[in-house]
């Protein structure tokens, strides 16, 4: 439930006084810029957003924030898909797209030192000369922030082998919900303070400094698209593909509604007639790229590919990404609205539930296109809808809702890397019981009592921090206040 916009002149002038006129925004236009992320189906105007340039002044506008039992929001780029930075119509957004310098590129220790305002491909683009890249990349990373990465743990194509964004940070600097600007380190002893942090969704502090794993550019890259009939053949090929032991550093699949969209948008020129394309990329040294290649090219053929494409250097084999890389913003060329879920399933689910999905999709009259990265089994299902339509919206959700359901029901979860923020905390209790969501917002509680930061995301009935962990009796207090929904 979003609250009524409030009125927070006092608090702005404050704010002015930190930041100047520049990094205030008060006026009602250009608020509703930043009314939502990339999720356009969750909307809320704030009171007022800021746009820090420092970590001092960050810690300033939130000791105010605190000061005052003022909720805030951190936004980064605004490409999140779950609405983990919708704002708060009675708080202060703070926008970190200002804080993007790359402070340190240090090749001896294989690290680089950015803020998070920082683009994800920058920290790439830097490196590179080096002979260096950063490993984690969304399909977003020419816009998404290092921050927001940070944030909802972040994943990628590449990162069925490289791993996610918690497996390539050092160390992070942040804004406790109370103001205190502290440093959390990999290397630190005791809890693991900084994988709590990672992926906690703006939850549990705002982060303004960020040190990263730089990995060596392998020596060779080789990539495959690959054309089959059908997604149930295109899954064939890869169970097989990790059957025989071979980890591609990507697997990706794209269905034919997913193809029809990128090609209207980008003209990717992927094989016509093709119900579902395969991406694989391999790489490393030399001899086993080309080893495992010749494997991979022949199970695809084995299973079903009617054509075989293979590119081997930049130029090529970004022609082959292309498609991919804009299967999410394409939609917009073929549909008004629509939904993206991040849903996870075992690899051998796939057909199980990609046929599930085509069920739901024809008894609603509403059409998915998937797009997933199939090594690892996550799914990007774009529910399409027309917005203008009345009951459209409903529908959609309706379908978004049933393919959790449907991923839940293989074992598997709701969320692989777009975080849960808002879209998703209604399903938390079908993934977790009442003790498990206790104990992580007794987490929460432990950085932020006063439930300032970001309140409203991930758990679908906020605790009260002091209270005491349990099953509870009767309605909560902040359901019975009005001030959040049980789902």
């Amino acid at each position: 439930m979003t609250p009524a916009r409030a009125d927070l002149s006092g608090l702005s002038g404050r704010l002015l006084a930190i930041l100047g006129p520049r990094g205030v925004i008060t006026d009602p236009v250009r608020l509703r810029t930043y009314e939502c992320d990339g999720l356009t189906y969750h909307r809320a105007t704030p009171a007022v957003v800021v746009l820090p340039e420092t970590a001092e002044q960050v810690a300033a506008v939130v000791r105010v924030c605190h000061e005052t039992g003022t909720p805030f929001v951190a936004r980064g780029s605004g490409t999140g898909l779950s609405g983990g930075a919708l704002p708060r119509s009675d708080g202060v957004l703070i926008v970190t797209s200002r804080m993007r310098r790359i402070l340190e590129i240090d090749i001896e220790n294989r690290r680089a030192v950015v803020e998070p305002g920082v683009t994800n491909l920058a920290i790439t683009e830097a490196a590179r000369p080096y002979g260096y890249y950063y490993a984690p990349d969304p399909s977003s990373q020419q816009i998404c922030s290092i921050g927001g990465n940070v944030a909802e743990n972040s994943g990628g194509a590449h990162c069925l082998k490289y791993g996610f964004t918690v497996n390539h940070v050092l160390a992070v600097e942040l804004v406790t919900p109370e103001g205190e600007i502290v440093l959390l380190d990999a290397m630190d002893p005791g809890y693991d303070l900084l994988g709590a942090f990672i992926g906690s969704e703006g939850t549990l502090g705002i982060a303004t400094k960020i040190t990263v794993r730089l990995s060596r550019e392998p020596e060779t890259v080789t990539t495959l698209l690959a054309a089959f009939p059908d997604v149930e053949t295109g899954g064939v090929a890869v169970s097989a593909i990790i059957g025989a032991g071979i980890v591609p550093s990507a697997i990706e699949m794209m269905d034919a509604l997913a193809i029809e969209a990128a090609e209207a948008a980008v003209r990717c020129d992927y094989p016509p007639g093709a119900g579902a394309v395969l991406i694989v990329e391999l790489d490393g040294p030399h001899a086993e790229v080309a080893h495992e290649f010749a494997r991979v090219d022949a199970i695809c053929r084995e299973s079903g590919a009617f054509t075989v494409r293979v590119a081997d250097d930049p130029a090529r084999r970004a022609a082959i990404w292309k498609g991919r890389k804009s299967a999410f913003a394409a939609v917009g060329r073929i549909s008004p609205a629509y939904l993206v879920q991040d849903g996870v399933v075992p690899r051998t689910a796939l057909p199980a539930v990609l046929a599930g999905i085509e069920r739901l999709s024809a008894r609603y009259g509403i059409r998915v296109a998937n797009v997933f990265h199939a090594g690892d089994g996550n799914l990007h299902p774009l529910v399409l809808f027309d917005d203008a339509e009345e009951g459209a919206g409903e529908r959609a959700e309706r379908v978004s809702s049933e393919i959790l359901d449907l991923c839940l029901e293989y074992g598997g979860s709701i969320t692989g890397e777009h975080g849960v923020g808002v879209d998703k905390s209604r399903y938390m209790p079908k993934m977790f019981t009442e003790e498990d969501l206790d104990t992580m917002q007794l987490v929460r509680c432990a950085f932020d009592p006063r439930n300032l930061s970001n309140p409203g995301k991930i758990f679908p009935t906020p605790r009260l921090c002091g209270e005491a962990p349990g099953v509870r009796k009767g309605v909560h207090p902040l359901v019975a206040s009005g001030e959040a929904d049980l789902f």
